[in-house]
Parts: structure tokens; C-alpha cells; sequence
């Protein structure tokens, strides 16, 4: 077979094209930056009727103009170049009746505050306009995503606040087109359209988010507390102006700023949850602030705590076979996890308004996560295949060949910290607006004394000691029984001795990223609509390292057995014995630690293998026109991204023959260029159907773990079926040569606003994908110079295209008689046919989910209010394996939660709230002689919550 190779690929610029800032100063130098004499301008701010919050994407239209400009966060319009005269501004937000406001335009104005809705004597909300609530929710994110230059979806602040969620990936659960995928049963990567969370992108306030894993680009966004977050705009087309390394969306996440709010704002919560399977109630608590101090300066800003204890029962099967028609698994694990976690986040925003012309900010955000994790495990590993059997059933027997058993803990504390900073401004001179913005972000997973596995064995061989029969007639909840001469043998802590133990001395990943950006705009007036010219350049300079330290300890000095650290598992799947208890070992090992013996070779080997450096650094420009004529908004333009890599790592070989470990350093170099147009298309039908397109290219970049060249092989001797000996080298390779994720991209979409807070809306997309990137193992070949028998590399398929629609309905039913007009349902829905070839075989696309859907129901009347969601993803496939029966998928997966909340007064609620009401587990499984097979089963049972929420 041919190992694909990457050498001709790289686009190498030359000349005035290889820089794209180089390329932006010849587009700035060759446009039109002179206009007539200055007209005037005019802006002002949107509020609700109290005064209290600004309406952001609130749409505001100079009639007699036919120019529209949404509101900021902070409520503020513009218009640059306004004629003198006597105007008619028309206001619309859903949710609100459209308000129409007389101005008179002498040279710059500014015009009086406009307020939507009417206050009620209650406070409690404002009429049509609400300020808090379910309802607040859906009319903030509606009027946010009809302003969109291209297909968006939002979650507003009280969006998130009104479901059950621990974290920001949990809050993006309700999204259309968007499925979760779980760890340990909470929300942990983010999958668009049944796509691979490779695929996407995560900001916070604008700037990147690098990922605290060492191998990935994704973010685990369960670092990130949902309760700093202002809102999350999930961008699934692009414009010029955005970074183009998204193929499913960009995740856009947005703290406070205090412009939001006219008045001071505080906020705290606390709340208690409660996990059932280990009747562990959790703490949490959250605070959030805003004020201005004085006219210019504001300040803003949060603190989230919550410590959650909770356990995992889970069973794992490898090594499924076919032996005299029954199928097997060569290898069974019972796994007990008991797991403490914690998230402390904080944000802190400064704005200040240095003129009437130009604002500042800085924004700041720091979270750490911490991971205490006990997982006791049994492992079942059988030498020979089974003596009998049925169809659901596999027999065992030690007489045959050995039965090996392992007990063993893992006792693994891990911290992750995600930092980002972010300054910048925006400046109006007339018909210009300038923006600036320099940023850092770091983030960073730490592992230092970590024991990953501690390992006590009894072998059963030759003497009918002990008989295994494993039933699989419950394909999911497999059984085991025992019999023999000895099964006593089997629970007896004192029978199993010491085999090794891997301490993590350090495991480090860090991963920085610095930015810089500016932006400029001219507006143009027309005789009917407006003109933008935009253009801009970025420089992104990132660096990703792992470091890891671990020591192979495999021998000890004197007795030492499971009988020493024995402990009782909480494991309730099946009956599985005695495993170490994990503070127990880790204070034997503290107070023993001369006793045990370094295996220097396993050491050596295992803390060199997956050590790299990346530097990657990033430099783009663009340019974009924006034409607003009436109906008609076109954004088109030109992006050009220049990537330049250095990857450094380890060729490691182990030669178990002459017990020797060889390291040689790596490294590769190169530089490619991308082009990437793009255009948006949004027509407004009618008053309350909106039309959208969407065509561009993006490109994806390799995970930092495909891309490093760690070539790592271990050399064995072993027979062959004639008795010959045979030299194996057996690896695993990195390749610095991939190709990134090329896409064009197709998004065509109708929005139709119903009555006054509600949305009907379809859409279809399409992707065409070259060089997706799958894992594959060769057999017998070389790769960049290095010899193997067999070896998992990853490589670039040929073409992959997906398509599919979406459907999305949300409406308050406020036009029912009461009680019913309290009622708010939502219901969205996601078909994606995502498709690749590679190796002659068409293959789905990893992670992609063909069927996705979420259901709400809602009430919300005076001081009452509850929501019932569902959220569900179709199975998918998880990883490619050499062969379809070994293609690994993960089964359909349907989550239920409930929110129920009391408004005791007009500023303290309290809550109950229950996640996974139906105790839906996690499933993966393979596809083997027809049926079915285990691989993987994980529950977490349910967990409740209650608590309050006060308000000034």
C-alpha cells in the first residue's frame, strides 16, 4: 500500500502575494480614500422602556434613507455621512412593536435615547421587551441572529441562565444543528452539523482559544463557567473580516461589558446538586457585578465556584474475534470512577469612553479546572480463544491457556487553566471607523505525581483453577460467571501481587497565542442604501509544547500485594472484588518509594515519545465591500491567509533485543499560502422573512498531535508460523507533511419572524471537503525514511462532501388565552449526510451524527416558571478501523432535563433543576459477524440541583 506524501502539496507564496500584510497595504495604497467635503452624523442608544438594559441588535432604519445599522452591545447606533435634514428613525426588536422617532440632522448629532416597550407597575418585566427570563431570552437572541450579516445563531446571557447547565459546552446543547459530546456524563466538545469538534473554532472575546489538551485544537469548553458568559454566537458562514479556520462554525464566547447596563447591576447565586449514584451533594456558587463610574468609565465583571463529586460505572471490551462461529472478546474491563471536580472562573471587564468618538476596553478571563479522578479497574485478559459457546455466550477455561487477571487503580489529579486578555478600541472619524485589538491567550494541563496505573496480577494457567463464562445476551450490560477449582482465588486480595506502577513526574502542555489586528471601514452613502469599503490584517503568533516525565517502577523489594491497599469499589454493574484503594497506594508508595526499581528502559521510552514544539504562526489580510439597498445586504470579499510551521519531536525506538532505547530530535519546517473568497447574501422577502446565502472557502489546520513528527517504534523478535524468526517494529508516526482541511462551503436559509417573539426557519447546507484527515494503519512499508511491519499513521483522504438541512421553531404562544399564554416551545432538527473516500472504501465522516434534534417546552407567567428539554444525536462513527468490522461507533444518545424556578420576589428566585432524567448512558460499540458489539458502556445516573438567585 502507498503511504501518501505531502511534498508537492505546500503553496508557497512568492513575491507581493507571500505576505498577506504586504498584500493588504497594495489593496489600501490602490483604493479610493478620498470623499467629498464631510456630511454629518448621527447616532444614539436603544434601551428598554425602564432605562435599565441596552438592546443589542436592535435594528435601526433611516427611512427616508433606506439605510439601516444594528445597536452594539451597548445599545449605540451610527450613521457617517447624513445629509442635513429632518429624518424618521424606525426601531425594531423582537419582541417589541417597531417605535418611529423624528431627528433633525445639523451637522454631527446625537440623537435622544429611544426606549422600546412600557413599563409595568410590577418591575417584574417590561411589556413585549423583557429584561430577565425565558422570554428575555428568546427576543434577545432572535433580534441578534435577524441582524447577521450571515447564518448565526445566539445564546443571550438569560438564555443561558435558564437551563441546567454546568458549563459553556452544556449551553450550547439547545442550538440547531449542534450536538454535545459527553465525558464522565457532562458536556465536554461541541459538534456543528454532525461534524467533528476538529472542525470548529472557540473565541473569547474575539481572540482564539488555544486548547489546554496536548494533542488537540479543540477546546474542551467544560473549563469554561457558563455563569461568566454574556452570550455565545455560534457564526456557521464567514465573512472576509473573520479567521477562516472553522468548517463547522466558529464559537464566538462574550463576557460583560459594563456599556451594557445604564444602571449598577449585582447578582449571586448559590445551589446544592446532588448526584444519585453517589449520594454526594456538590457546592456552587456565582457572582456578577456592573457599574459605571462616572459617565466613561465602567466597570464589569464575575466569580463562579463549584466543586461537583460524582461517579462512572463503566465496562470496556477490546480484542472481539470469531473462533468456531462464536465471537468473543479477548480482553473485559469493569471500571469504577469516582471523580471530584472543580471550576473557579473569572472575568473582568474595564470600558471607557475617551470621546464621544472613540471607546476602549480591556477584557479578561481566567479559569482553572481541576481533576481529582479514582478509577478501580478489573481486566479480564484471556490468552486462548474460548474452549465453547453459543451465540451469546463465550467459555473460558485457564486448562487452555492462561486467564489473567488485573487489579489496579489509577489515581490521576490534573489542573487546566485557560487565560485570555484582550485590549483594543473602536475610533469613528466621520464616514471612517477604525478598530484595534491586541490580545493573549494561554492555556495549560498539568499532570505532576499522578499514578496511571498502579497494577496487581494473578495468572490462572494450566491447573482448571478457574473458568470464565461471559454472557452477551444483554449486549451492552455483558455478564460474567466463574467456576473452577479454585474461584476463591479470584476475590482474594492476598493472591494478587505487585506488577508496575507509571508515575506522571510531569506531564505539561502549553499552548500561547499573541494577536494583533486593526480594521478600517469607509462608509458611502448612496441615493438609496450605503457603501462599505473594509479592509484589514491579523498576525497570530502561537506556540504549543508537551512535556512529559513519567518513571516505570516494575519491581519491589520485599512483599507487597493487593492485600496491603485493598478497598471496597462503589461499583454497581456487576460484583467485581476487591480494588486498591487509591489514597491507601499512594501513601504505601510515598513511604516505600526506595524500595520499588526504576525500569530505566521503559522510563526512558515512554518519557520521550510524545515530547514536542510547535510554533505556528499566522499572518492574514482582507478585503471586503458591504452594500445595504433597501431589501438587499451583499458582504463579499477576499481573505489570504499565509501559515508558517516549525514542528519539533522524537524518533524514539525501543529494541527489546539489545535492550535499548534510541531518541533522535526531529524537526520540519514549511510555509503554505490560502486563498479564501467568501460572500453573503441577505434579502429581506418581505417585513418579517428574512433570505440568506452564504458561499466561502475555510480551511481547517492538522491537530498539533497529527502534525508532530513523533515517530515512535518498538522493535521485537517473535516466530512465524513455520518457526522462523521474524524482527516486528511495530509503530505509531506523526506527519508533519498533512494537508489541512480544504472546504467550500454553501448555506441557503429562510427566516420567517412570527407575531412578536417567534421564528420559523430552514435551511440547507453543502460542503465539499478535500484532504480530511483520517488514522489508518499500513502494514510493511516506510514512512519519512523509518521502517515498520505495522503502524498507525495519520493521512489525507481524497474528497468528502456534506450535506443536509435544518429546521428550527421557537415562539412564545402569548396570543392564547391565559393561561396558556405563559407557553414558550422550541423544537429544532438536523439531518447531515457527511461522506469521504479513502482507501476504495466511502466512509462517514468521524463524529458526524446524521440525525440531531432539540425539543423545549416552557412556562413562563408572574413568578412561575419551567422548562422540559430534550437533546438528541443519532449515532456516529468515532474511529476508522483497518477493516469495517472494526470501525468503532458510538450509539444514539437522548438527554432529558428539567428547570423549575419561583420568583419569591422581584429580585430573589429560587430553583430546582434535574439533569438526565433518564439516566441515558454512553455506548460505543463495533460492528462484528452481524451484530452489535461492545466496546464501551458508561452511566452516571441522574443529578438534581437547588438554589437561589438574587438581584439589585
Amino acid at each position: 500500500m502507498k503511504i501518501q506524501k505531502g511534498s508537492d502539496w505546500r503553496r508557497e507564496g512568492r513575491g507581493i502575494w507571500s505576505t498577506p500584510v504586504t498584500l493588504t497595504a497594495w489593496l489600501v495604497a490602490g483604493s479610493w480614500v478620498t470623499s467629498a467635503a464631510l456630511a454629518g452624523s448621527l447616532s444614539g442608544r436603544v434601551s428598554d422602556a425602564s432605562g435599565v438594559k441596552f438592546l443589542q441588535s436592535a435594528e435601526v432604519e433611516i427611512v427616508e434613507l433606506q439605510r439601516r445599522a444594528p445597536t452594539g452591545s451597548d445599545g449605540l447606533f451610527r450613521f457617517g455621512d447624513v445629509p442635513d435634514g429632518t429624518y424618521t428613525l424606525r426601531t425594531q426588536y423582537v419582541g417589541a412593536p417597531a417605535v418611529e422617532t423624528k431627528v433633525d440632522v445639523a451637522g454631527d448629532t446625537r440623537s435622544a435615547d429611544i426606549l422600546l416597550g412600557t413599563a409595568r407597575a410590577d418591575g417584574g418585566y417590561i411589556e413585549n421587551v423583557l429584561v430577565v427570563g425565558q422570554q428575555a431570552s428568546l427576543a434577545s437572541a432572535l433580534s441578534r441572529q435577524r441582524a447577521a450579516d450571515g447564518v448565526e445563531s445566539v445564546l443571550s446571557r438569560d438564555g443561558i441562565g435558564q437551563f441546567p447547565d454546568q458549563n459553556a459546552a452544556e449551553s450550547l446543547r439547545r442550538v440547531a444543528g449542534i450536538n454535545v459530546l459527553n465525558d464522565q456524563g457532562e458536556g465536554r466538545f461541541v459538534a456543528v452539523r454532525g461534524l467533528s469538534p476538529d472542525l470548529n473554532a472557540a473565541s473569547i472575546n474575539g481572540a482564539r482559544v488555544p486548547a489546554p489538551e496536548s494533542d488537540v485544537r479543540s477546546v474542551a469548553l467544560d473549563v469554561i463557567p457558563a455563569e461568566l458568559i454574556e452570550s455565545i454566537e455560534i457564526k456557521k458562514s464567514l465573512t472576509p473580516d473573520m479567521d477562516a479556520d472553522t468548517i463547522g462554525a466558529s464559537i464566538e464566547i462574550n463576557t460583560t461589558s459594563a456599556f451594557d447596563r445604564k444602571e449598577p447591576f449585582l447578582s449571586f447565586s448559590g445551589e446544592g446538586s446532588f448526584n444519585e449514584m453517589n449520594h454526594d451533594w456538590s457546592p456552587k456558587g456565582s457572582l456578577d457585578f456592573s457599574r459605571m463610574i462616572g459617565d466613561r468609565l465602567g466597570i464589569a465583571g464575575g466569580l463562579s465556584y463549584y466543586k461537583r463529586k460524582f461517579s462512572t460505572d463503566n465496562i470496556e471490551m477490546d480484542g472481539w474475534d470469531v473462533s468456531d462461529d462464536v465471537a468473543f472478546a479477548d480482553t473485559v474491563e469493569y471500571r469504577d470512577y469516582d471523580v471530584e471536580r472543580k471550576r473557579l472562573g473569572g472575568s473582568l471587564s474595564l470600558d471607557f469612553r475617551a470621546s464621544d468618538t472613540t471607546t476602549l476596553y480591556a477584557r479578561f478571563l481566567r479559569s482553572e479546572f481541576e481533576d481529582q479522578e479514582y478509577r478501580g479497574r478489573v481486566v479480564f485478559e484471556m490468552d486462548e480463544d474460548p474452549n465453547s459457546g453459543g451465540a451469546d455466550v463465550a467459555n473460558f477455561s485457564d486448562a487452555d491457556g492462561e486467564i489473567q487477571i488485573t487489579r489496579d487503580i489509577k489515581d490521576r489529579f490534573e489542573k487546566q487553566t485557560i487565560t485570555s486578555l484582550n485590549v483594543g478600541g473602536e475610533t469613528f472619524a466621520g464616514e471612517w471607523t477604525f478598530k484595534y485589538n491586541g490580545s493573549w491567550s494561554a492555556a495549560k494541563e498539568r499532570e505532576a505525581g499522578s499514578l496511571d496505573p498502579v497494577e496487581f496480577q494473578r495468572a490462572f494457567d494450566g491447573d482448571d483453577e478457574l473458568d470464565v463464562s461471559f454472557n452477551y445476551g444483554d449486549w451492552r450490560l455483558p455478564r460474567y460467571t466463574l467456576s473452577g477449582n479454585n474461584v476463591a482465588a479470584f476475590s482474594d486480595a492476598a493472591e494478587y501481587e505487585f506488577d508496575k506502577v507509571e508515575r506522571t513526574s510531569l506531564s505539561l502542555s502549553k499552548d500561547e497565542e499573541l494577536a494583533a489586528r486593526f480594521d478600517i471601514s469607509r462608509d458611502f452613502a448612496l441615493s438609496s442604501g450605503q457603501f462599505t469599503v473594509q479592509f484589514g490584517a491579523k498576525a497570530r503568533q502561537r506556540e504549543k509544547t508537551y512535556d512529559k516525565q513519567a518513571d516505570i517502577f516494575d519491581g519491589f523489594d520485599g512483599d507487597f500485594t493487593l492485600a496491603d491497599v485493598a478497598g471496597s469499589p462503589s461499583y454497581g454493574l456487576a460484583g467485581i472484588g476487591p480494588v486498591p484503594n487509591g489514597p491507601a497506594v499512594r501513601d504505601f508508595i510515598s513511604r516505600n518509594i526506595a524500595d520499588f526499581e526504576l525500569n530505566d528502559l521503559d522510563t526512558r521510552f515512554e518519557s520521550n515519545i510524545a515530547d514536542y514544539s510547535v510554533d505556528e504562526d499566522i499572518y492574514a489580510g482582507y478585503i471586503l465591500g458591504r452594500l445595504d439597498q433597501g431589501p438587499l445586504r451583499l458582504v463579499g470579499g477576499v481573505r489570504v491567509e499565509q501559515t508558517r510551521n516549525d514542528i519539533r519531536a522524537n524518533r524514539v525506538e525501543f529494541v527489546d533485543e539489545e535492550e535499548e532505547v534510541n531518541v533522535t530530535p526531529t524537526s520540519f519546517d514549511r510555509e503554505y499560502t490560502d486563498v479564501l473568497p467568501s460572500l453573503n447574501v441577505r434579502y429581506q422577502a418581505a417585513e418579517d422573512v428574512l433570505l440568506r446565502l452564504g458561499i466561502y472557502r475555510s480551511l481547517v489546520r492538522p491537530r498539533i498531535g497529527q502534525l508532530a513528527p513523533r515517530f515512535v517504534v518498538e522493535e521485537t523478535v517473535d516466530e512465524d508460523d513455520n518457526g522462523d524468526e521474524v524482527v516486528l517494529r511495530e509503530g505509531e508516526f506523526g506527519n508533519p507533511e498533512l494537508k489541512p482541511y480544504d472546504a467550500w462551503n454553501l448555506d441557503l436559509s429562510a427566516e420567517w419572524y412570527l407575531g412578536s417573539n417567534g421564528v420559523l426557519q430552514a435551511g440547507v447546507f453543502y460542503k465539499r471537503i478535500e484532504d480530511f484527515i483520517v488514522d489508518v494503519v499500513y502494514q510493511d512499508s516506510e514512512f519519512l525514511g523509518v521502517a515498520f511491519t505495522e503502524a498507525l499513521i495519520p493521512q489525507n483522504g481524497d474528497e468528502a462532501k456534506v450535506k443536509g438541512f435544518e429546521l428550527s421553531y421557537q415562539q412564545s404562544l402569548n396570543f392564547l388565552p391565559a393561561p396558556l399564554d405563559g407557553v414558550i416551545v422550541g423544537f429544532n432538527y438536523t439531518y447531515t449526510d457527511a461522506e469521504g473516500d479513502f482507501n476504495g472504501r466511502t466512509i462517514s465522516l468521524p463524529a458526524s451524527a446524521e440525525n440531531t434534534f432539540n425539543a423545549s417546552l416552557g412556562y413562563e407567567k408572574g413568578a412561575l416558571s419551567f422548562r422540559l428539554t430534550a437533546a438528541y444525536r443519532d449515532k456516529y462513527l468515532d474511529e476508522l478501523g483497518d477493516d469495517p468490522e472494526n470501525d468503532r461507533y458510538v450509539e444514539n444518545h437522548i438527554q432529558f432535563d428539567l428547570s423549575a424556578k419561583y420568583r419569591v420576589t422581584p429580585q430573589f428566585q429560587v430553583f430546582a433543576e434535574f439533569v438526565n432524567l433518564g439516566d441515558e448512558p454512553y455506548v460505543a460499540y463495533q460492528n462484528l459477524g452481524g451484530r452489535k458489539r461492545l466496546l464501551q458502556y458508561e452511566e452516571y445516573s441522574w443529578t438534581g440541583k437547588t438554589g437561589f438567585r438574587y438581584r439589585f
